[in-house]
């Protein structure tokens, strides 16, 4: 099985990465995927909810405290992303930066 780890640091980043989603899944409907988010991609995000991928989002803690926000009940987040990237790619998760 797919196990995919699709990474947006940016605003811009996130666009692409919602669509690199969206069209991995209908490639490979089986496939795992996450995505996540740091730097300014973690504000944008709450910024412009999008019901076709929110339920994929990995937030970066830091990131958030960084911009004094909290993530919505829901959100899942994580302490750091790069260590939570990392530890993916340890566990055999493939690694693409949007």
């Amino acid at each position: 099985m797919m196990k995919l780890i699709v990474h947006a640091p940016t605003p811009d980043a996130l666009v692409r990465a919602r669509r690199n989603v969206i069209n991995l899944l209908r490639a490979n409907p089986q496939a795992q995927v996450e995505l996540v988010l740091n730097g300014k991609a973690v504000p944008e995000a709450l910024a412009t909810p999008d019901p076709e991928t929110d339920s994929y989002l990995v937030l970066c803690q830091n990131s958030l405290s960084a911009a004094n926000l909290v993530a919505p009940t829901g959100f899942r987040t994580e302490a750091a992303a790069i260590e939570y990237i990392a530890r993916r790619q340890m566990e055999g998760w493939a690694y693409f930066r949007a």
